[in-house]
C-alpha cells in the first residue's frame, strides 16, 4: 500500500489512539488473513472471532455448564440473514445486555434455565478488546476490508472506516458503509456504533443512521469541558472500556415510531447529561431530593435523555422506583408516553400508567408502578383546599418536562406537598446559563 495513503495516516493515528486505552498487545493487521486461525475464524465470512468469544464466556460465567456455553455460542452467532439487519441488531444486543437464556437438561433428564453472560458490564477490565485492521471478510457475491473494527469478547461492536484528509466524509458512509451493509450485512448484526472520519472531521452514528444523523462527539469526560471536534475525543469519549460499555449497555435504544425501526445511540450530552443526574439520583438524600435541570436543545432528544436515565437506574440501582413523569399539556403527556412506548421503555398497558384523573393520579401513587404519566395540573386542589401528601416514598423519581412554564406557581408547590420525599429533575429547553456558556 502507497506509504502515503490513509492507511498510514489517519488509520495509524486511530490505531495509536485504540493501544493507549485497550492495550498495545490487542491490536492486529489482518490484510494478510494469516491470523484467522488465531482469531478462530474458519471461513472468511465469519465476523465473530470464536477463539475469544469461547475464552470469554468460560471466564464470565464459571458456574454454567458447558453445554449452556455451546448453546449460548450458538445463539450469538446463529445466520440471521433471514431477519432485517436492525432486527438481527436488536436481537442480539439484547442477548449481550440481558443475557442469553438456554434451556438445558440435568443428569436426571429436568428442564433448566441457565442464563450465560456474554459481557461484563461491571467490570470492564475483565472483558477482551481487541482492534483488527484490514480484515477481509467475504459477502454472497464480494469480498471487502474495512478499516477498523473494535471486538469486545470476540464481537464486532464498532466500525471505524477512514477517509484521508483531503475527501469528504461523506464518502466515508456513502462509498463504504452503505456498501458494506448490501454486500457484507453480517458485519453490522452485532454493531453497536460505527465511526467515520477523515481526520478533520469526526461523527459517530448507527446502522440505521443516515449520513445527516451522524454526529459530532464533542467532550468526554464534564459537560464543563471545551467541546472539540476531533478523532481523539471521539475514541477516548465512545471507546474506552467503561464508556464503550455504558453505551451498550445503558445508552441504546430502538425506536418503532418511524416507518421502520431506528437504532439510536446517545449524543454526548445526553450521555454526559445523564450519567451526571443518574450520580444525583444515587445521592439523592444528600441532594435532599434536588436532582437539578437538565437543559435541552430544542428537538435534541430530551425524551430519549428521560428513557435512558429511567432505564440505567432500573439496572444499576437497587431500589423499586417509580418514575413520575409530569408535562403541562394533555398533548405532550401523550406524547411523552407514546415515546417511552415506542422504544420498549413502558412496562404497562397504557390505562395502568396515565393518570385520567386526579384522583387516579392519587391511586396510582399509592401503588408498584415503574413509571406513571400524567400533567401537573392533576396536583391541583380546589380554592383554599390544603394539598394532601398523596405517598410518603422516597423512591420516586420525579421528572418535569418544560419545566421552566410550570416550576413556580402553585401546582409546583402542591406537587411537592404531594410527594414530600420524592426527588425532583426538570427539563427544559430554555437556556439557564449566561450568553457563551452553552459550550
Amino acid at each position: 500500500m502507497n506509504e502515503f495513503s490513509e492507511n498510514n495516516l489517519i488509520e495509524q493515528t486511530a490505531v495509536k489512539l485504540f493501544k493507549k486505552l485497550w492495550g498495545k498487545e490487542n491490536f492486529a493487521n489482518a490484510y494478510s488473513g494469516e491470523m484467522d486461525a488465531e482469531f478462530g475464524r474458519e471461513n472468511p465470512d465469519e465476523v465473530v472471532l470464536m477463539n475469544y468469544l469461547k475464552i470469554a464466556l468460560v471466564k464470565l460465567n464459571p458456574d454454567v455448564s458447558t453445554e449452556a456455553l455451546n448453546l449460548a455460542i450458538d445463539e450469538i452467532i446463529k445466520n440471521r440473514s433471514a431477519m432485517s439487519m436492525v432486527n438481527a441488531n436488536r436481537e442480539i444486543w439484547q442477548l449481550l445486555r440481558d443475557g442469553v437464556k438456554v434451556e438445558t437438561e440435568n443428569e436426571k433428564g429436568e428442564q433448566r434455565i441457565e442464563r450465560v453472560k456474554a459481557i461484563d458490564f461491571e467490570n470492564p477490565k475483565e472483558n477482551h478488546f481487541m482492534l483488527i485492521s484490514q480484515m477481509w471478510i467475504t459477502g454472497e457475491l464480494h469480498k471487502r476490508r474495512p478499516d477498523l473494527i473494535g471486538f469486545v469478547n470476540g464481537l464486532p461492536l464498532v466500525l471505524i472506516e477512514l477517509k484521508a484528509s483531503h475527501k469528504n466524509l461523506r464518502n466515508a458512509y456513502q462509498e463504504n458503509i452503505r456498501d458494506y451493509k448490501d454486500t457484507i450485512p453480517q458485519l453490522f448484526w452485532h454493531n453497536t456504533f460505527i465511526i467515520i472520519s477523515n481526520g478533520i472531521e469526526t461523527k459517530v452514528g448507527t446502522l440505521t443512521s443516515a449520513y445527516e444523523h451522524f454526529n459530532e462527539w464533542k467532550k468526554i469526560k464534564s459537560e464543563n469541558e471545551e467541546g472539540r471536534v476531533s478523532l481523539e475525543t471521539v475514541i477516548k469519549g465512545t471507546c474506552e472500556p467503561a464508556r464503550l460499555l455504558d453505551i451498550v449497555e445503558n445508552f441504546t435504544l430502538f425506536d418503532d415510531s418511524f416507518r421502520e425501526l431506528k437504532k439510536i445511540v446517545a449524543h454526548y450530552f445526553q450521555y454526559l447529561g445523564v450519567n451526571r443526574s443518574f450520580e444525583q439520583i444515587k445521592n439523592r438524600d444528600e441532594n435532599r431530593g434536588r436532582l437539578g435541570v437538565f437543559w435541552h436543545t430544542q428537538g435534541s432528544g430530551k425524551s430519549y435523555s428521560m428513557i435512558f436515565l429511567s432505564q440505567k437506574v432500573f439496572r444499576k440501582i437497587q431500589g423499586n422506583f417509580t418514575f413520575a413523569l409530569i408535562t403541562d399539556r394533555d398533548d405532550l403527556d401523550t406524547q411523552l408516553y407514546k415515546n417511552f412506548a415506542h422504544c420498549g421503555a413502558v412496562y404497562e398497558p397504557e390505562e395502568m400508567v396515565h393518570a385520567k384523573s386526579i384522583a387516579h393520579l392519587r391511586d396510582m401513587l399509592k401503588e408498584d408502578h415503574r413509571q406513571i404519566f400524567t400533567i401537573i395540573h392533576k396536583f391541583g386542589t380546589r380554592g383554599d383546599e390544603a394539598p394532601p401528601v398523596l405517598s410518603e416514598r422516597s423512591d420516586i423519581i420525579v421528572m418535569v418536562d418544560e419545566a421552566h412554564r410550570t416550576q413556580y406557581d402553585r401546582l409546583a408547590q402542591n406537587m411537592r406537598i404531594a410527594l414530600p420525599h420524592a426527588s425532583f429533575l426538570a427539563f427544559t429547553g430554555t437556556p439557564l446559563m449566561a450568553k457563551g456558556e452553552e459550550k
